[in-house]
């Protein structure tokens, strides 16, 4: 996912119909960390949409303001 920095991995699946994100990081104190899931409900376009992106970005903030302490 660009934007987010490094070790910071999208996983786009399909099942029937839908689609789904699944927004994750590694490489945080060892550890997979799932930052995000969704289902994406846009019929036009790839793009994530804005409130979902500040919401994984708020997310990964808090996280590594947490394992650092």
């Amino acid at each position: 996912m660009i934007g987010l920095g490094s070790g910071v991995m999208e996983i786009a699946l399909r099942h029937k119909t839908n689609a789904y994100r699944v927004v994750y990081a590694v490489e945080i104190a060892g550890t997979l960390w799932v930052l995000h899931a969704f289902q994406k409900k846009s019929k036009s376009g790839i793009k994530t949409p804005n409130f979902e992106v500040d919401l994984i970005r708020d997310r990964l903030k808090r996280l590594r303001q947490e394992l650092l302490q």
